[in-house]
């Protein structure tokens, strides 16, 4: 059998009796033809079997379907959960990705976003954070990033200071001596830095014994471990016999420390509660399931692309009309109780 040919827009025209113009105008700028003559082609791309050539169709209109994502790294189980839930989006919207991971080096993102910009991307989703959201913008490129410092660019975040009052209040009910807070120093500018302030402000209002244990968190598994095992030996010397309310910053972290406590103890002590911050599918498949403040990841990630998707759209119009200051949309988290706090309860 002879190699099928590829239908032309020359046969989708003689088929049609239409020019080739008015075939490139359909699949370019369709609202330029009438409905019915739309629905002639449509039908005659039936009939061909038409297959679409996206190369050509790129080459054509210069718009790639593309959209780039920059994360920090795949360690952390809240980002390998949203790129998954941005992958998911496909349906709706139609656009396919090309993802870099950064590894939290600068210099590597920077060329990841050159990269990027030279296949022609129509937008970008940033989670990284080491490139300030100023030179983000002066790329002229429609951008949203999510849980990153976000002056100059739009973004959709967790209302991250309502989570830590939810994670801390939760603790505060079980009655526990102290409250431990475990996290990385991070600037004021980032929207994770919220889990802090509603920390302390919650702990403040209760007149809560508190402590923050700030270490600087690698995105490996060996120095996570050892740092959050120099915190357990701290808490160990610093408030033995006392019931300790832990609001650790995230799902991993959280997991990390549930191993080591039991492997120490075969089981999760009763003087130790635990809150992680996140609702990361680890948090679920955990030795025993860790309470939690869901971020609705998923309701973040299709925010983040619907809002993307109305940026482009804008941009590709005749006369665009720029934005007169970022879009910040702010999603609210949802408190998630399981094993590593309700077990806890006392019998009534």
């Amino acid at each position: 059998m002879g190699k099928k040919k590829n239908v032309t827009f020359d046969d989708i025209a003689k088929f049609t009796k239409f020019s080739k113009t008015t075939i490139s105008r359909f699949f370019n700028n369709p609202d330029s033809l009438t409905l019915e003559n739309q629905e002639i082609i449509s039908n005659a791309l039936e009939e061909l079997n038409y297959k679409e050539n996206k190369v050509a169709k790129i080459l054509a209109n210069g718009k790639t379907e593309f959209i780039g994502i920059v994360i920090p790294s795949m360690f952390n189980h809240y980002y390998s959960e949203m790129l998954n839930q941005i992958l998911l989006t496909y349906e709706t919207f139609g656009y396919k990705f090309l993802v870099f991971v950064g590894n939290e080096r600068e210099d590597v993102e920077r060329r990841y976003i050159e990269e990027l910009l030279a296949y022609k991307i129509e937008g970008m989703i940033i989670l990284s954070y080491t490139i300030p959201s100023r030179e983000l913008a002066n790329l002229q490129l429609p951008i949203v990033t999510i849980e990153r410092e976000d002056q100059y660019v739009c973004s959709v975040n967790t209302d991250n200071y309502m989570g830590a009052v939810q994670a801390t209040s939760l603790l505060a009910k079980h009655d526990c001596d102290v409250f431990i807070h475990t996290n990385s120093p991070i600037p004021p500018n980032l929207p994770a830095y919220g889990r802090i302030r509603g920390f302390l402000d919650t702990c403040k209002e209760k007149n809560l014994k508190h402590r923050i244990i700030f270490k600087p968190f690698e995105h490996t598994y060996e120095q996570t471990q050892n740092y959050l095992q120099e915190i357990l030996n701290e808490l160990e010397r610093d408030f033995a016999g006392m019931k300790k309310g832990i609001f650790v910053s995230n799902d991993t972290h959280a997991n990390i420390l549930l191993n080591l406590l039991v492997r120490n103890y075969g089981t999760l002590p009763q003087d130790y509660l635990i809150v992680g911050f996140d609702n990361s599918p680890i948090s679920t498949e955990a030795v025993i399931p860790i309470s939690t403040v869901g971020q609705q990841i998923d309701r973040i990630a299709f925010e983040a692309v619907s809002l993307l998707v109305e940026l482009m759209n804008e941009r590709k119009k005749r006369k665009p009309v720029p934005l007169q200051e970022p879009v910040h949309k702010v999603v609210p988290p949802v408190l998630i109780r399981r094993e590593t706090t309700e077990k806890q309860k006392e019998p009534h």
